[in-house]
């Protein structure tokens, strides 16, 4: 069915498909919301609820809802977001809630199932009240459920690559008309980039891939043997964000620790190369961070971690708080990227976060705590912050609720201007408060649908995105070269830096077909 016929606007239309669901004894799921920007998180939802019926049935918030209640200049118009619901494979009809009420509708349509986010369950305001008891009263049933949430993607069972990256490009594209973001502006933002100054402060990392050939399986043990070809090595963690500010034109000034040893001194070889103004203080009682990637051809088979978690001493966080305060001031931003290894300590973000906000120097925080422990929280009143949906849901300890709600809980609770929650490979969702006048969002897909490594796209993608708002370029363009460099990223092994030439070839290829 063409997706303009499962939009249902007028009584009359819905009185038509009522007629309809009762003679061919549909059984009926119905969800609603106001979809503004359709995510992974409206995808799981919809799936799940769709498993709950034969005939899933959308009810959209119409706008003059939205108006009374947020600034409507952060909703799209209702007829384009019944459209983009309508697409979806899992939905049959989509009725817009504007002549036509919810509970009109509840009355008019046969048994059904209501389907709401799991949070419904306990935030009971009077309205949801009265649409569950509208539910009841017709002998239905509510499911109280966000959908199943994963950390990868199916999409590969469902499409070729190319058709994969055909789609993701399309929605990229779909992004930057709603957004009005075109492509002369984001090849001047990225020129301004060489105006900026950044100062990157986190846990430095040397990260190893040794080239491997897969032998076979050990006759001693359940194991597979791997011969060594080849090894290479590149700085990694808050180091490569350094060098990623750099090579995108920016100049960057780098404060970390590190140990008293060769991939110590490899870290200050390579930022010295690199052009990066660093300071490296040297913690003589644990070595530099170092990981092992053992690969064959560009899949991972382990990895080897030589590291300790413990906070830096007392003496080496004194020397770098007065390092910071010295610093900051002539900065444009501060990038924090926290990889839990002992450099960020409590006092230490405590002097990055009073300096910043007394100089009006923005703030850019990541946390990488996939094996390690930590909270995103830590970061109080930062520009944006940027965790994973796992990383979101530890540090708020919710398992159960939908994104949106995730999103906004953290935003609050975090004082924070921006949010960024990646997603893997279906990309990151972008929030933004825009001080108290409404929360814009868009999901921006992941480019690459066939990655070679993910490992450095996170560092990649803030390090894109700090510099755009250290232009001023407004967020959602950020994000959307943050994309496009996160792309540019995940496509070569090893931690390489995204250069501002790369960047801007990119941006002109991929956005090309909104210059005809």
């Amino acid at each position: 069915m063409p997706y303009s016929k499962k939009i249902i606007s007028t009584k009359a239309e819905l009185q038509e498909f009522s007629e309809l669901c009762s003679k061919e004894n549909r059984s009926l799921a119905l969800c609603h919301g106001h979809f503004n920007v359709i995510h992974p998180g409206h995808m799981r939802f919809l799936h799940h609820a769709r498993e709950h019926g034969s005939c899933l049935v959308v009810a959209l918030i119409s706008d003059a809802a939205l108006a009374s209640t947020l600034d409507g200049h952060h909703y799209y118009p209702q007829e384009e977001r019944a459209s983009a619901v309508a697409a979806l494979e899992y939905t049959d009809h989509v009725v817009i809630l504007d002549s036509i009420t919810l509970p009109d509708l509840i009355t008019a349509l046969p048994a059904l199932i209501l389907v709401m986010g799991k949070e419904f369950e306990t935030e009971r305001r009077p309205e949801v009240e009265k649409f569950i008891e509208a539910v009841m009263e017709k002998n239905g049933r509510v499911v109280f459920h966000s959908g199943e949430i994963s950390y990868s993607t199916s999409e590969m069972f469902h499409s070729n690559t190319h058709s994969l990256q055909r789609e993701r490009n399309s929605a990229f594209l779909r992004n930057c008309l709603r957004l009005q973001i075109k492509p002369e502006a984001l090849i001047r933002i990225i020129d301004n980039f060489k105006s900026r100054k950044l100062l990157v402060l986190g846990d430095t990392i040397v990260d190893q891939f040794v080239a491997c050939d897969a032998i076979g399986m050990s006759a001693e043990a359940p194991v597979i043997v791997l011969r060594e070809l080849e090894k290479n090595q590149y700085i990694g963690g808050a180091a490569i964000v350094a060098a990623h500010v750099r090579a995108l034109g920016a100049e960057c000034h780098f404060v970390s620790a590190v140990g008293d040893d060769n991939p110590g001194e490899f870290v200050k070889d390579q930022l010295n190369s690199m052009g990066i103004k660093s300071e490296l203080f040297v913690d003589r009682e644990r070595p530099t961070t170092y990981k092992v990637r053992y690969m064959v051809q560009n899949q991972k088979m382990f990895r080897v971690s030589r590291l300790e978690e413990n906070s830096i001493p007392v003496d080496i966080e004194n020397q770098i708080i007065e390092k910071l305060q010295e610093t900051i001031p002539a900065m444009d931003g501060v990038i924090v990227s926290d990889f839990v290894y002992g450099v960020v300590t409590p006092n230490i973000l405590k002097a990055i976060t009073s300096t910043a906000k007394a100089n009006k120097v923005r703030l850019f925080g990541d946390l990488q705590c996939s094996s390690q422990i930590g909270s995103v929280l830590k970061f109080t009143g930062f520009d944006f912050i940027s965790p994973t949906e796992r990383e979101a849901r530890i540090a708020l300890g919710d398992h159960d609720s939908g994104l949106e709600k995730l999103a906004m809980n953290l935003l609050r609770l975090s004082d924070s201007k921006g949010l960024i929650i990646t997603l893997g490979a279906n990309g990151f969702i972008a929030y933004h408060n825009y001080d108290g006048a409404g929360i814009a969002s868009q999901h921006f897909p992941a480019l690459c649908a066939n990655p070679i490594d993910v490992a450095g796209a996170g560092d990649t993608l803030i390090s894109a995105m700090a510099l755009g708002c250290c232009t001023r370029a407004g967020f959602m363009k950020s994000a959307a070269l943050g994309t496009c460099a996160a792309a540019i990223s995940v496509n070569r092994i090893g931690n390489i830096p995204v250069t501002l030439r790369e960047l801007k070839t990119y941006v002109r290829e991929i956005l090309r077909p909104l210059e005809k």
